[in-house]
């Protein structure tokens, strides 16, 4: 899309007004109408879950032949509603996505495999995706809807409450735990930002620094100026039940009532394709990409959560989407 504008692309598009806005067996390829004889398509698409189905929505509108591979494991599995995002707000991730899936399904050029995409090669005319089974599949396109690995911390029983009561998104998730006794998991700068952040949704609140605090003098006073508590000691584990936060229970042996906890963990890339062709990364571990979701890696586009900090359903949407008009554009370009 050489010097071709954002906007210009986007009005021609007809979105100028749009806002932020379980996949199987080889065998039974699935609920359209059957596997692609020559396993070539247009666009292979790995990850199947909001981000990949809103751009097969989009290229199965372009009458683009898609493939999508899902392992239908995604990263949002575990929480129990979805929020802040119009016509679906308080849906389960599960309800979001499998009406998604049915909706995309309607366009017979879209076909989806079940499994994960292991190695990646770029050909003379595209790519050539292997899967853990030993399956092939040829692209003129690609796009990565794979989404992030969250590294859980050694704090037992962690996992267990990750996207339940331990959170990563106010916006996503506050106004369901408005008021309660809440901790902010995190120190230094971003333990300070976190804390005010929160303040807005409760006053009961404690930043728990998980060892000695590296916070300045004046952070430190200022979060005392608006009675936020700081607690040095280390975390050994979470009390819960069902997911849901009782106490913490610190290393010292002593507990401390919690309802929430906001925090911020690490991260890993979940496709090894993507270094292995070769797209770079941010210095945070996200993909690279430009306005147009494209990566460093010509004819490779990427979405979701996988490039950006901003962890919601109605932007991984958004994403998919432009991604998916990105896609199209080019091979129009190209074929024209």
């Amino acid at each position: 899309m050489t010097n071709f504008n954002r906007i210009i692309f986007i009005k021609q598009s007809g979105i100028l007004a749009t806002a932020f806005a379980w996949p199987f067996n080889f065998n039974s390829f699935i609920e359209n109408k059957g596997m692609n004889d020559s396993k070539q398509f247009d666009v292979v698409i790995i990850g199947g879950s909001y981000a990949g189905l809103a751009t097969a929505m989009a290229l199965g509108r372009a009458l683009r032949n898609v493939l999508v591979i899902d392992n239908r494991k995604p990263c949002n599995r575990q929480t129990p509603h979805s929020h802040n995002f119009l016509t679906q707000d308080g849906k389960t991730p599960k309800e979001i996505s499998t009406l998604a899936k049915q909706q995309v399904l309607a366009y017979d050029t879209i076909t989806f495999f079940d499994g994960i995409a292991t190695k990646g090669l770029k050909t003379r005319s595209g790519f050539e995706i292997h899967t853990e089974t030993g399956d092939k599949f040829l692209a003129t396109k690609l796009v990565f809807a794979t989404g992030i690995k969250d590294v859980m911390p050694e704090i037992v029983r962690f996992s267990e409450c990750w996207g339940i009561s331990v959170l990563h998104c106010p916006y996503c998730h506050g106004y369901e735990v408005k008021n309660e006794i809440t901790g902010i998991l995190g120190n230094g700068e971003y333990g300070f930002e976190f804390s005010k952040l929160i303040s807005n949704w409760t006053k009961e609140l404690t930043l728990f620094t998980n060892g000695d605090s590296t916070l300045t003098s004046e952070q430190k006073s200022e979060l005392e100026k608006h009675s936020i508590e700081i607690v040095e000691k280390e975390i050994k584990e979470l009390e819960h039940l069902n997911g849901q936060l009782k106490n913490i229970i610190f290393k010292d042996g002593s507990k401390q009532i919690v309802k929430a906890i906001y925090t911020r963990l690490p991260f890993e890339q979940n496709c090894a394709i993507i270094e292995q062709l070769g797209c770079e990364l941010t210095e945070d571990g996200y993909i690279k990409i430009d306005a147009f979701q494209k990566t460093t890696t010509r004819d490779v586009c990427a979405c979701g959560d996988n490039t950006t900090r901003m962890r919601s359903v109605a932007n991984a949407v958004a994403m998919g989407t432009l991604t998916g008009m990105t896609v199209n554009k080019e091979l129009v370009d190209e074929r024209f």
